[in-house]
């Protein structure tokens, strides 16, 4: 198993190149222009220098390898510089020095980070301070996404036909059909003008350092948490409910209970084992997934995050930072095949990959 994972590991590299060509391609096609929110006072060549000072005027095959040079050896020496010169964690790793910025008092060869043209930060900072407000929301939606949607997807196949059954295929055909930007406006209306519960903006300043604090922290989060969970919820529970349907009419079934075992055991360990290895592959890649939708979600509730950073940024035809986002998505499914790829062995003795 751990040669297959290597093995996957190297393989998905081609791959990552590949997405991140096409990816590059079509941003070069996109209409939009970085230099349109310029002032009309601002004279024509003075735009030509601001241009070719964002690396515009270089050949497009030139613009790609600058930033995968950015992308794979720039970036992560100054998170390895970071690691080992500041971080207390790291104390025992010798210092680096694998980063040269550029400068007036540096001579020779440099190398410059991956920048924004929006805010003219590096792109890798930013995404580093908005992601920890997308992962506590997406996070927290996928957790509760779980632990909702599997209990009830086991449930609705052993009492199948029933009212409960019936009830959870009209909330998950709801789930399904209803798209975050109506849920999310639709939440606010009700929760937040209507009855006043829980506010309509998230505060990404609020500081947990108390109950109080907490308490305020868990309101902010609950209705875009909703959103989220309640359309991964109902992909999860379906597909849930047929596998443990496909797998409760299997001999092996029939031959346990012969056996004496309790029903308990029967559904809740070897019908729900053979159940999960077809979910897993549903479960694994929700999980970019649920990234992509709380784009959507983001910018309704005005979360500071990843999402609302990549709908700025295709409005400012921010190249750098669009294409980074992205890749970012890419190499998150990527990464969730291989995890479900694994997973099946782990569940599923009989699956070998020699």
């Amino acid at each position: 198993m751990l040669t297959y994972t290597i093995r996957r590991l190297v393989l998905s590299v081609p791959t990552l190149l590949f997405i991140a060509l096409v990816i590059f391609m079509l941003l070069q096609l996109a209409p939009g222009d970085p230099m349109a929110q310029v002032p009309l006072t601002v004279p024509p060549e003075v735009k030509q220098k601001m241009r070719e000072a964002l690396g515009l005027g270089a050949p497009a095959h030139i613009q790609f390898i600058k930033w995968l040079k950015q992308f794979f050896i720039i970036e992560p020496a100054v998170f390895i510089d970071w690691l080992t010169n500041t971080s207390s964690w790291f104390r025992w790793l010798p210092n680096t020095d694998l980063y040269t910025p550029c400068g007036p008092a540096v001579e020779g060869d440099c190398d410059l980070r991956m920048l924004s043209w929006q805010t003219r930060s590096p792109v890798m900072d930013l995404v580093i301070q908005r992601l920890p407000q997308t992962l506590w929301v997406v996070g927290l939606a996928y957790v509760v996404a779980f632990l909702i949607a599997i209990p009830i997807g086991i449930y609705s196949a052993y009492k199948q036909y029933s009212a409960f059954d019936q009830a959870g295929t009209f909330i998950t055909m709801i789930g399904f059909s209803v798209p975050p930007f109506f849920t999310g406006p639709l939440l606010i209306v009700i929760f937040s003008v209507y009855y006043g519960w829980f506010p309509s903006i998230y505060d990404t300043t609020h500081v947990v350092n108390d109950w109080d604090s907490l308490v305020v922290q868990i309101k902010q989060m609950i209705m875009p948490v909703m959103v989220l969970a309640l359309q991964i919820t109902a992909q999860i529970s379906r597909f849930m409910r047929a596998s443990m349907l496909d797998n409760l009419k299997q001999d092996y079934v029939r031959t346990a209970r012969a056996k004496g075992l309790s029903e308990f055991a029967v559904v809740m360990v070897h019908v729900l084992r053979n159940s999960m290895i077809a979910v897993v592959t549903v479960i694994a890649l929700a999980i970019p997934g649920i990234f992509g939708g709380s784009i959507i979600t983001e910018k309704v509730f005005k979360v500071n995050g990843i999402g609302d950073a990549l709908i700025g940024a295709l409005f400012a035809s921010d190249m750098p930072m669009v294409m980074t986002l992205t890749f970012i998505f890419a190499i998150l499914i990527v990464l969730a095949n291989i995890f479900a790829d694994v997973m099946y062995g782990v569940l599923d003795p009989r699956i070998r990959y020699d």
